[in-house]
């Protein structure tokens, strides 16, 4: 593969004057970075900056995450997905708290033992925050460094992703956060995952291989090896006489774990079938309507539904029945069920 020393030079001059004003950018306080890195998992940076703003405003530092309760922790991140990202949060602060003295660790290989910090975000902490040496490898990195050295080796292997951040470890410069930050942003602003990458305006044009050879709709190659599972659900909109919908808590543990949800069974049914179900939940429908189908795609799994909407004749003690207001500010509900109210 082509030596890669030749991009710090051109990449940290691009960095300079094209890297965007984001809010975790402006002061390198260890726990924005970290709050920003772990919502930016799965999710765009657009999508992430209001939940970033709000979720510091009700937990401005460490000493406030370990202490947060977790229905609160999940309303703050609700529609986020991916909530054991949010779990970790926690755990993690808890532990900085317990085994660090509520001091932030400094070090890629302390960062690296708390929940939920793997060799991305410890890296990206670690030269973000302190320089620290060390490379932050994610999709945008990969697909920048696939283009440059013209590879076609599969980037979603663990064993490709490795290799890169070795490569890139030799040649680390001083100024390992800034040279981190400019691969991912050249990632974000040139170098784009769909259509067509702005070459012309690349700092890296001239060592490109991709670009060189009208590769870079070929490259990156991503083959996927997960196998998707697919899930049918019943899902029932159950309201009491006064307006209150009916909830239940997930389990502990598990997709979706401590979160709330609208009942729900196993399966498609037919209209027939719903009275006994619903009777065996201990309510008695006074209507039971169909709503619609609607689907909703975790990492892997997908969730097949059909929503019912059921008028109760009274509300029961096997369910949480709760307001329209106490929706909105007190269960963290998943998207998967907001999109059916």
């Amino acid at each position: 593969m082509p030596n890669l020393s030749v991009i710090a030079a051109p990449l940290l001059e691009w960095y300079q004057l094209n890297q965007r004003d984001l809010p975790w950018r402006r002061d390198r306080e260890p726990y924005h970075v970290w709050i920003s890195e772990i919502m930016l998992q799965q999710t765009r940076i657009e999508a992430v900056m209001g939940y970033y703003t709000r979720f510091l405003d009700a937990l401005p530092d460490v000493k406030s995450l370990s202490e947060v309760g977790d229905d609160a922790l999940m309303k703050l991140w609700e529609r986020l997905g991916y909530y054991s990202r949010a779990r970790n949060l926690k755990k993690a602060a808890v532990m900085i708290m317990q085994e660090y003295g509520g001091a932030f660790p400094q070090t890629f290989s302390e960062l690296k033992k708390l929940p939920g910090i793997g060799e991305y975000t410890a890296g990206a902490i670690a030269s973000i925050c302190y320089d620290e040496k060390v490379p932050a490898v994610d999709g945008n990195v990969l697909r920048v460094i696939a283009r440059v050295q013209g590879s076609r080796k599969n980037v979603l292997l663990p064993e490709v992703k490795k290799s890169v951040a070795e490569q890139l470890q030799k040649i680390m410069p001083d100024e390992a956060g800034a040279f981190n930050e400019g691969l991912m942003e050249l990632g974000e602003l040139v170098c784009l995952p769909n259509g067509v990458p702005l070459c012309t305006s690349c700092p890296l044009k001239e060592h490109c291989t991709a670009y060189q050879k009208d590769l870079t709709a070929e490259i990156p190659v991503r083959v996927k090896t997960v196998k998707r599972r697919r899930a049918d659900l019943s899902v029932f909109i159950i309201t009491a006489p006064d307006g209150r919908i009916a909830l239940e808590k997930r389990p502990d543990k598990g997709l979706l774990a401590g979160m709330y949800q609208l009942p729900n069974i196993d399966g498609f049914h037919s209209d027939k079938a719903l009275f006994p179900i619903l009777s065996e939940m201990e309510i008695d429908p006074i209507s039971v309507e169909f709503i619609k189908d609607a689907k909703h795609v975790f990492t892997h799994i997908d969730w097949y539904m059909k929503a019912y909407r059921v008028e109760a004749s009274e509300a029961n003690n096997r369910f949480i029945w709760a307001t329209e207001d106490e929706l909105a500010s007190s269960y963290p509900l998943p998207t998967a069920f907001q999109k059916l109210l």
